[in-house]
């Protein structure tokens, strides 16, 4: 019997996040380091709770949730999403347009695979989470990523979007808030957004997983809420907002005019049917969690955990030489860039096991979300003030004389 080799789709499928590095840290950690796991995004790990409204609808109506429902996810969730994307300004939405999955990671794959054919291109931002790149791949398209610019506070390149529309271009993928870098995008540059994708007929993908969880006062506007008259997918879901990662709870909302859209529908809707539904459990928190917007707020607000670990974040890391950064308005991520002629840095995955080993931090560098140089590195701000505070302390120590060596 000949080996068995893996298929030729897999080729360009990368996940840094939880790569080899994680796995060698990992290994570390079964030899008894304690290793500080900046690579993931999951509050759980840094005792963010479960929410009382969670748990309450959870233990209320948990015999609810023993049998299959809806392919499309359970009347009430739906009606809850509907309601809530609404609030957000979108117009024209029903429950029957909303699907529910396990996680925008599923979801994420109804929305392609339907849409893809072979050598088919999907416009997707750089710096991304790969997990749409890895998507586009596995639905047999082609990734082309579009530069989001640090000098203009990370918001999409216009001109270099525009540059990269072929023939074969179906859609664009937009993440806002933004991961990696954080940053939220203003109105007018979601509007520009629009009208490109109005001009050369595309599909827009707008993953909002991170709405609720933004800063400095300001306001996350929808996309599909600014444009009626272009077919929108809209993802969001709980496991951010809410701290319920392992609850993978994600959702989409098409939005837009349903003569354009009827077609692909019917494509998603033989998707989520041979799955037979999402998991019931998570769906059964969803008009809860929806109605419950204290517990994101309180996060990001003044005093809540998420602000002063940013603050604490873009305050050590201010105090490094060799480091810059955009200071993150959402989310909890910020992806400061290393002076690579002061660390003679080649190889940024080389950085982070570098600084693994020497500090038992653990993060993804740059090229873990398709940054085309090896300059920048993610830090998830999700653990205590104190916490944060000394492992950046000890990221400066390591790079206060490091330089990367050739070997």
């Amino acid at each position: 019997m000949t080996e068995i080799i893996r298929a030729q789709r897999m080729e360009h499928v990368h996940s840094d996040i939880r790569g080899p590095l994680f796995m060698e840290a990992m290994k570390m950690q079964q030899e008894g380091r304690n290793i500080l796991k900046l690579n993931t995004g999951n509050p759980a790990t840094f005792g963010f709770g479960l929410p009382e409204s969670i748990k309450k609808a959870l233990t209320d109506h948990i015999q609810d949730g023993v049998g299959y429902c809806d392919f499309k996810g359970m009347p009430a969730a739906r009606e809850s999403i509907c309601e809530y994307e609404k609030s957000k300004g979108i117009k024209g939405i029903a429950p029957d347009d909303v699907f529910i999955g396990n996680g925008v990671s599923e979801v994420v794959s109804f929305a392609l695979f339907p849409l893809l054919n072979d050598g088919d291109e999907v416009l997707v931002p750089a710096p991304s989470y790969s997990l749409w790149g890895n998507s586009v791949y596995l639905a047999g398209g082609k990734p082309v990523f579009y530069t989001c610019d640090e000098k203009a506070s990370w918001y999409p390149d216009l001109q270099d979007i525009r540059s990269k529309i072929t023939s074969r271009t179906k859609a664009m993928v937009i993440i806002n808030p933004n991961n990696p870098t954080g940053a939220l995008y203003p109105k007018e540059i979601l509007l520009e957004l629009a009208q490109i994708a109005r001009e050369n007929g595309l599909l827009l993908f707008v993953d909002e997983i991170y709405d609720r969880l933004v800063m400095d006062d300001l306001q996350h506007v929808s996309l599909a809420s600014l444009a009626e008259d272009l077919p929108i997918v809209t993802l969001n879901g709980l496991s951010k907002s809410h701290c319920l990662c392992g609850y993978r709870c994600g959702w989409m909302v098409i939005s837009g005019p349903r003569n354009l859209t009827e077609d692909y529908r019917q494509g998603i809707i033989q998707l989520t049917s041979m799955r037979l539904c999402a998991n019931t459990l998570a769906q059964i928190v969803i008009p809860a969690a929806l109605e419950d917007m204290e517990t994101p707020a309180s996060m990001v607000r003044p005093g809540g955990r998420i602000y002063e670990q940013r603050e604490a974040t873009v305050r050590e890391l201010a105090k490094i030489d060799g480091i810059s950064f955009v200071k993150n308005s959402g989310a909890f991520y910020i992806f400061p860039k290393l002076d690579v002629k002061k660390f003679n840095i080649t190889n940024d995955k080389k950085f982070a096991r570098d600084l693994l080993y020497a500090t038992n931090i653990l993060l993804v560098p740059g090229s873990g979300f398709d940054w085309h140089e090896p300059d920048h590195f993610r830090i998830v701000m999700l653990p205590e003030v104190e916490a944060l505070t000394s492992a950046i302390q000890r990221m400066g120590s390591f790079l206060d004389g490091y330089h990367q060596s050739d070997n």
